[in-house]
């Protein structure tokens, strides 16, 4: 830990209760700053504290922990090996996909830090922290930002990834998007002052929301939503550049549906009945023992959902389910999607069964409440907690004592090409990704509170802007270092 001030605390520094607890304010109005706390408990005769209270005591914790102590990253001297940590990461997963995890990892900085959060978890655990807590993402890099369908058919921007959800600071979520977005810049070919006007953006956009959410009405929080093809130009001002970005994003989104999809990837048998084609290593069939550990697993994950989605899941039928590798960092998990017909054949669903691992950031954290201690429950609820319109089909299940959570796979699902912007556009859409986590937090984080320490100038955007190059420096050694390793023999990849 490198930090400009001596009084900060952090959780490697002190038992992370202790920097909430320590809070005189929080203390006496308990549940303010932790939603951990707030989840089982709720008593309509606490009025709670004003806004402008909150504010003043999110002003307050600078004295704690300064803004300009976010500046600093340099490697602890007691940093383990990040390939140590990366190997540790790969116990569980299935040992055949590990070379092609090791694969996607090394193919660029980029892809190893999709697929390295175990390594920042640990890296976040050792840096200053507020001690506000929020249900927080975990993995909130530039790419889990993507477009999906409402149930009402709208396409929506919104985070698209919660496996690594889970309660801690705002910091960290922050502190990982920024990291994404400077390593990102540097692959797109942006020079150092790019990338620092890049990452300013993106935490100007997060403490500017925030401060626009700190008053409005709490219920209207929970009504925002982002919709692509219905942007106000009053209030959001789009280049011509990034207008047409959106525009085929929408246009791709609208195009990724159930049928759409079972042409690509499924295929009647000679006996007439439809099965997966098998495309290795992304898609590979199973067995008949786990396609019916698959099956009683749905019929178990019908009972997860709203009663009326129970209902209707009750008029489908599974044709055949296969395996399937997924991302990067969740390249080995145990991955399956099932083909299912509903009123006839016109009518296919696809739903993805993913493995649920523990998220990387829970060994520096506290034990969730009981409600999230299933990990596909804890996604599920997280995913519904984030994003301000989720898939209506989400619950979880169990397969042979694993977690496992369930999804559409195909709903209206596409992503804006991130890998392919510079200039205007990436600044754009930098930006954009900072408000929309700063929307997500606010949904349980006090944005009061975290609006009145960020403050209205631009001190915390620098302090951020130099972590995030130095962090992104980083990130490109431990690439290297991974690189080394495959060189060596040390670690294998496909």
């Amino acid at each position: 830990m490198n930090t400009t001030t001596t009084t900060t605390e952090t959780l490697h520094d002190v038992p992370y209760k202790k920097a909430i607890d320590t809070l005189a304010w929080a203390a006496a109005h308990e549940g303010i700053v932790d939603p951990a706390k707030q989840l089982n408990k709720c008593d309509f005769r606490d009025a709670g504290e004003p806004w402008e209270n909150r504010r003043e005591f999110g002003k307050s914790l600078r004295e704690k922990t300064s803004r300009e102590s976010h500046a600093n990253w340099q490697a602890s001297v007691d940093r383990p090996d990040p390939v140590d940590i990366v190997i540790a990461s790969n116990a569980g997963r299935q040992a055949h996909l590990i070379p092609l995890r090791m694969s996607r990892m090394a193919a660029s900085p980029f892809a190893f830090l999709r697929g390295s959060v175990a390594i920042m978890a640990r890296d976040l655990a050792g840096t200053p922290v507020t001690g506000v807590n929020v249900v927080m993402d975990g993995d909130a890099h530039i790419n889990n930002f993507g477009l999906y369908g409402t149930a009402q058919r709208d396409v929506v921007l919104y985070l698209n990834d919660f496996d690594e959800v889970t309660i801690g600071p705002w910091e960290w979520d922050i502190k990982r998007l920024i990291a994404s977005i400077n390593v990102l810049g540097r692959e797109n070919g942006l020079n150092r002052r790019e990338r620092h006007l890049a990452v300013m953006g993106c935490v100007e956009g997060y403490r500017k929301k925030m401060a626009v959410l700190q008053n409005i009405g709490v219920l209207d929080l929970w009504y925002i939503h982002n919709v692509l093809d219905r942007l106000d130009p009053k209030l959001v001002k789009l280049d011509s550049k990034s207008r047409a970005i959106i525009k085929k994003a929408v246009e791709k989104a609208r195009k990724q549906n159930n049928a759409s999809l079972l042409n690509k990837v499924a295929e009647r048998a000679v006996n007439g009945a439809w099965r997966f084609k098998v495309d290795p290593p992304e898609l590979t069939s199973v067995d008949e023992q786990t396609k019916e550990k698959i099956i009683d697993a749905l019929n178990i994950y019908t009972t997860t959902v709203s009663p009326e989605r129970h209902f209707m899941l009750h008029r489908y039928h599974v044709a055949d389910v296969a395996h399937r590798v997924v991302g990067v960092g969740s390249v080995g998990t145990r991955a399956y999607l099932a083909l299912l017909f509903g009123n006839g054949d016109d009518d296919p669903l696809f739903l993805q069964i993913k493995e649920a691992l523990p998220p990387a950031h829970g060994q520096y954290l506290p034990p969730l409440p009981e409600a999230f201690v299933h990990d596909g429950q804890r996604v599920i609820k997280g995913q519904k907690i984030l994003q301000a319109s989720s898939d209506p089909l989400l619950g979880w299940t169990m397969i042979d004592g694993r977690s496992f959570y369930v999804r559409q796979m195909k709903n209206m699902k596409s992503s804006i090409p991130m890998e392919s912007l510079s200039g205007t556009p990436f600044n754009f859409f930098s930006k954009g990704v900072g408000i929309l986590l700063a929307r997500a937090h606010a949904r349980t984080g006090d944005a009061a509170v975290i609006a009145g320490y960020c403050g209205g100038s631009d001190v915390l955007d620098e302090a951020l802007a130099d972590w995030a190059e130095a962090y992104g420096q980083q990130t490109v050694n431990d690439h290297a270092a991974l690189l080394k390793a495959i060189e060596s023999g040390r670690v294998i990849a496909q």
